[in-house]
């Protein structure tokens, strides 16, 4: 059957065109219930129970669920439960929910996928007895609702056609009262998901998952100003009363947060609970600029627990902020509209009600930039050990905290399996196996290089290449050799895994792979962007084996100078897959005389002229330290902590890296100058610098900043004898001044701005490590376009899809580098179990009621509190006085400055067993009895800016006179005690 809709359409040249649009409709699409013999189900397609389970009080006959948009969209979490079953989505539903939801449609598609649900896709949109036509003036959802009630009519029709003694039933859910009140009318079933849960008696565990605006009614005391409707926000920014951003929450206090915005180079500061108005990290705001005369200054004291602020300050208006506040005055806003919520699941820990048999909970978030939640759970006793997920359903005007629900339980507290995925989901990284569909693309073993590929490809296999990389590595994904030509010049290649061979556009693998973007390392796992059989075997450049590359090959004179420049596929056979330490011995043994000896010290003989070359055009030498933990084997558990020590092969790998990438974004660039995939470092704003400048001014340092070379420059005049870590401190401290190194489509932004700060280079891409980082891939087949080797296709050119693609290579990249911070810092945690170690430390700021400090043997930072928030002496602990002005704290006779040495004691607080934190206490013997213990807080300005998780890297120092009687005086004063 065939159905027309025909309308006049006109054209932008003032023409009218006549557009007809078919609907065809057929009689012949199967019910999906499994014992009816009217319609004939497809053999691949998931059936409905012929007898489905009777597990609702509200109903003594076995039935159907039929779903909402709603429902889906709201209830996601309850759907999701293995209890619930038999359920009948329409195509209806389907399809708003694609168009409203990318997010909770794939999860809605998950569990349609799998055939022990029992959920059923009814086509009704082209049943010719369930469709219908939206009638004039009515609206798309009234529309929906009357498809949705059509064809729960129409089953129960059919039911009975097919067998008149069949109690089965179709039971609507609904939360829509209106939807429900017509459905009874024309005699449905219907009810809404609490009342339909609460009757699920053998799954009581469910009311925790459902979400419910009626909750949490009973509070009437406003605490918040309203936000702006949708129409008033739109309103306000075209009129320019408004402005919009993102809001970031500050992990040093969080009655604090900035938003950026086009109109101001720097983030403008929001003060204040009442003026912060429910807005959640993340999400995308509208901001009223507050006049000059009422801007603020960021606030100098430190809150991270909101448990230190009293309640009745929750309507003040943070009175804290005026006396702790520091610097020059900046741009100030409050927030009034909520634009876009960016809420997603949280990861975290109850906080039990104190009170017996209470429902109502606080949920405590691991991430300390969202606020603690409110949920109802009738599981308290068992989730009180738990780690937890919850979900955010809305924040109203009356409530301290948002609403949300328990979706689930990880597992125990404190096991390192938990941490983990705690760690995984906290960051959104996909960690699931792969499907078995890409498990069939994949190529079998044992693998051999086909007779073919070798026409297609330079044969290498009698050039002597190896590799060199960190201990334990087996995705090897690149390769080195330098030789002497007949010419007296010096031939360099680097060779990257082909793995574009292997990961063809548009497959499943490829999907997937583009889906996880890069490869997540953990301190004792790592998450592959591409299957194993690839990442580990095929694609691994490992000795002695053939492998397919992708070469890079320069001519080079003796002063690193570039003369020629080739690139093609080939075939290598690598010698040797030494590690860093490895090649550093063959390069220091003058005894080794071999090929790879020869080979080694021509390429460090090379690197150091490309690194100085780098260095003279005012390429950035940041601290980055690292440290590597010991496992043991049997219990996987921290055994010992090592700093990763440097050594010339490191820094020769990566300056061919380096010299590959930009020949490589030079090639690719010309060829595709639109849509070329680059990678760019932006130059700061001269705002970002002011806590540099002001750290090493109060030190008598000038750090200058208007160009890398002079910064540069400055941090390597910035020396103290006395201090052998102020050096690194400062370059640590720069770091966090930069920009985030972002992937980009060239064709989208002007070429002057395609500079790489950090590398002082005009034009940077990502080509060497194609097995753990998609952009890679990517630039591979541009590069294979570029030499003929292979074809482009469509979304290889487009930029608006390859722009997209960007945002999500920068948003797994960044999420990688938290997580594996986030790794380091647990296994830190596990470490110090039963252990007390004093370890000298560095002061990083001092702020109003806290120092800041650096463990550099763990890299570890922390926060040592000195004083109340409002300056006050803290019970037991000696007195400490703050100078604003030179930003230093004094307690009698000793003054605390940023950078100065200290001695910290590290110790696990294992008094709370749900909520275990690693403690520091600062030791000083030139205050007697002086000892202030303070939650960790491992945390880092990210590049661009925004607060987030630090890694446990570190430079292991030894230990200067001063330290060393520090400690020895300390000791005598235990002594002395005892």
């Amino acid at each position: 059957m065939l159905t027309n809709r025909v309308f006049m359409k006109k054209t932008r040249k003032g023409g009218i065109i006549k557009v007809v649009r078919e609907h065809y409709l057929r009689d012949d699409i199967a019910c999906g219930i499994a014992s009816c013999g009217l319609c004939i189900l497809s053999a691949n397609r998931t059936s409905l129970d012929a007898s489905p389970t009777r597990e609702s009080s509200l109903y003594d006959c076995p039935h159907y669920l039929m779903l909402d948009t709603n429902i889906i969209l709201y209830q996601i979490d309850f759907l999701e439960s293995d209890a619930i079953r038999n359920v009948i989505v329409l195509s209806t539903v389907l399809d708003e929910v694609r168009h409203r939801s990318p997010v909770i449609f794939k999860r809605l598609k998950k569990i349609l996928a799998d055939p022990g649900r029992k959920f059923f896709t009814f086509v009704n949109e082209h049943h010719r007895d369930t469709y219908l036509s939206k009638d004039i003036g009515e609206s798309a959802n009234d529309r929906n609702d009357r498809m949705i009630r059509k064809a729960a009519l129409w089953y129960g029709q059919h039911i009975r056609q097919a067998d008149s003694k069949s109690k089965l039933r179709v039971v609507i859910l609904s939360d829509d009262a209106d939807n429900r009140n017509r459905a009874q009318k024309e005699h449905l079933l219907v009810s809404s998901v609490a009342d339909y849960v609460g009757s699920l008696t053998a799954h009581p565990e469910l009311r925790d998952k459902v979400f419910s605006s009626e909750k949490w009614q009973d509070e009437s005391k406003i605490i918040f100003p309203s936000h702006l409707t949708v129409a008033q926000i739109h309103d306000g920014i075209k009129k320019g009363e408004l402005l919009q951003g993102s809001f970031f929450a500050s992990r040093d206090n969080f009655l604090e947060g900035n938003v950026r915005v086009e109109s101001f180079e720097e983030p403008v500061l929001i003060q204040g609970r009442l003026n912060l108005n429910r807005a959640v990290d993340g999400d995308v705001v509208a901001v009223r600029m507050l006049p000059k005369s009422e801007w603020k200054c960021p606030s100098g004291v430190v809150l991270v627990d909101e448990q230190n602020v009293d309640d009745d300050e929750v309507e003040t208006a943070d009175p804290e902020f005026k006396q702790g506040s520091v610097g020059e005055r900046t741009p100030t806003a409050v927030v009034v509209g909520i634009i876009k919520r960016k809420w997603r699941q949280y990861c975290g820990i109850l906080a039990a009600n104190p009170l017996a048999k209470a429902t109502r909970h606080l949920f405590v978030p691991s991430d300390r930039n969202v606020p603690r939640i409110r949920i109802e759970t009738r599981q308290s006793a068992t989730l009180i050990s738990q780690r937890i997920v919850v979900a955010i359903d809305y924040w109203p005007r009356h409530s301290k905290y948002p609403i949300g629900h328990f979706v689930r339980a990880l597992g125990a507290i404190g096991e390192k399996d938990t941490e983990n995925e705690v760690i995984l989901l906290e960051h959104d990284i996909p960690h699931g196996s792969f499907s078995a569909e890409i498990q069939s693309q994949l190529p079998k073993l044992p693998w051999s290089v086909e007779p073919e590929e070798y026409k297609k490809r330079v044969d290498l296999r009698d050039i002597t290449i190896c590799s060199v990389d960190p201990p334990g590595c087996t995705d090897i994904d690149d390769a080195l050799h330098a030789r002497r030509l007949d010419n007296g010049n010096i031939e360099v290649g680097v060779h990257i895994a082909d793995v574009t061979h292997f990961i063809k556009p548009g497959t499943a693998l490829d999907k997937e792979a583009g889906l996880r973007a890069t490869t997540v390392y953990l301190v004792d796992k790592r998450i592959d962007m591409v299957p194993d059989v690839l990442s580990s075997n095929l694609c691994s450049l490992r000795g002695n084996e053939e492998r397919l590359a992708f070469s890079c090959i320069w001519e080079l004179d003796d002063n690193a100078n570039i003369l020629h420049t080739k690139f093609h596929k080939s075939v290598i056979k690598s010698a040797a897959a030494l590690t860093y330490q490895e090649a550093q011995l063959i390069i220091d043994d003058p005894t080794q005389t071999n090929q790879t000896a020869k080979s080694l010290r021509l390429l460090n003989k090379l690197a150091k002229l490309l690194k100085q070359r780098r260095i003279d055009n005012g390429a950035l030498v940041l601290a980055s330290p690292e440290i590597r933990f010991n496992i043991d084997s049997e219990t996987h558990d921290p055994i010992d902590v090592v700093a990763k020590k440097m050594l010339e092969t490191n820094s020769m790998v990566e300056e061919f890296m380096l010299l590959a990438n930009v020949s490589v974004a030079e090639k690719i660039e010309s060829e595709f100058p639109e849509c070329a995939m680059l990678r760019r470092h932006p130059c700061p704003p001269d705002a970002n610098f002011d806590p540099l400048k002001k750290a090493a001014s109060y030190q008598g340092f000038e750090i200058i900043t208007t160009s890398g070379k002079e910064l540069a420059t400055s941090l390597d005049n910035a020396v103290k004898p006395e201090n052998p870590y102020f050096n690194t401190l400062l370059r640590i401290l720069t770091t966090r001044c930069m920009m985030q190194a972002v992937y980009f489509i060239s064709g989208t932004i002007q070429q002057s701005e395609y500079f790489h700060y950090g590398l002082a280079s005009p034009i940077y891409t990502h080509f060497t490590s194609p097995i753990r980082r998609y952009a890679d891939v990517i630039v591979h087949r541009l590069l294979a376009a570029c030499i003929g080797a292979d074809s482009t296709y469509p979304a290889l050119l487009d930029k608006q899809a390859s722009s997209q693609l960007c945002n999500n290579l920068n948003y797994r990249n960044r999420m990688a580098q938290y997580a594996g911070r986030a790794s380091v810092a647990l296994h830190t945690h596990l470490f110090f179990r039963e252990k007390t170690e004093d370890e000298q430390g560095y002061i990083l700021f001092v702020k109003k009621n806290a120092i800041q400090v650096i463990i550099p043997k763990y890299g570890l930072e922390g926060t040592i509190y000195v004083a109340g928030k409002n300056g006050e002496q803290l019970k037991n602990g000696p007195s400490f006085v703050y100078c604003e002005e030179t930003q230093t704290q004094r307690c009698g006779n000793v003054e605390f400055h940023a950078f100065d040495p200290i001695t910290v004691r590290l110790s696990l607080d294992s008094t709370n067993v749900q909520h275990q934190r690693l403690v520091f206490e600062l030791v000083s013997p030139f205050i007697e009895g002086f000892s202030v213990a303070a939650l960790e807080t491992a945390t880092e300005a990210s590049c661009d800016g925004k607060t987030k998780r630090k890694s446990a890297s570190s430079v292991k120092e030894s230990e200067d006179k001063s330290t060393k009687k520090s400690k020895k005086d300390l000791n005598s004063t235990k002594r002395k005690k005892k």
